[in-house]
């Protein structure tokens, strides 16, 4: 169960992003950024994957502070099972269905 904020991943497990697009989860992140083009930049994503290539965090970075996080989990075939979102203090969980899609309450 995801209930905590993971700490900052080691800079040489992160790959790093200009933006994303849709509004669909996991995020599709885009624009590939080399990390040393952060340094003039002043909002940047910040990505993490696992062995199979999936995401399982995402912060977005604003400033160097983290504004926006997502973290994700997937089921034994793959699909997206669970995502938790924080903005600040506001931190929303939702869990997904076989496809992957958000379940509805």
């Amino acid at each position: 169960m995801m209930s905590e904020i993971h700490e900052a991943p080691n800079e040489e497990e992160c790959r790093y992003f200009l933006s994303y697009s849709g509004v669909r989860l996991p995020l599709k992140l885009l624009g590939p950024l080399e990390a040393s083009e952060l340094k003039n930049r002043n909002t940047y994503f910040r990505a993490t994957y696992d062995a199979e290539g999936k995401i399982v965090s995402c912060e977005k970075l604003v400033y160097g502070e983290v504004e926006l996080r997502h973290d994700y989990s997937y089921g034994v075939d793959g699909a997206l099972a669970r995502a938790r979102i924080a903005m600040g203090e506001d931190v929303s969980e939702i869990d997904c269905g076989a496809d992957g899609a958000p379940l509805r309450s």
